[in-house]
């Protein structure tokens, strides 16, 4: 499946911005789907994930009650919406996917899409 990860920009503290996928190749809704990210300097970190049907989600406690994830099987495509984002929260966004449930660790995805910018300024 390729992954093509977009929405991203620049965004001042407090503001919201929705990050979308799109999937292609393979039948999407075979794929649980994450969010991650990586920071200037920093490791990719988990930011949330979705079950194949988009019915259970999981969040990092960092965006939690701020960052919802959704997908559109219909659609082929994977959201993040994000609120009351904060310069914490700037970073690439990736998409990812893997065959099978949620996991929150990012080797055990084996399809990425080229990530996205989000850039929080305060």
């Amino acid at each position: 499946v390729q992954l093509q990860a977009s929405g991203g920009g620049l965004v001042q503290a407090g503001g919201s911005l929705k990050l979308s996928c799109e999937a292609s190749g393979r039948t999407f809704s075979n794929y649980a789907m994450g969010w991650f990210r990586q920071a200037p300097g920093k490791e990719r970190t988990f930011v949330a994930t979705c079950s194949r049907g988009g019915v259970g989600t999981y969040y990092a406690d960092s965006v939690k009650g701020r960052f919802t994830i959704s997908r559109d099987n219909a659609k082929n495509t994977l959201y993040l919406q994000m609120n009351s984002l904060t310069s914490e929260d700037t970073a690439v966004y990736y998409c990812a996917a893997r065959l099978g449930d949620m996991n929150v660790l990012h080797t055990a995805y084996a399809y990425w899409g080229r990530g996205t910018l989000v850039t929080v300024s305060s």
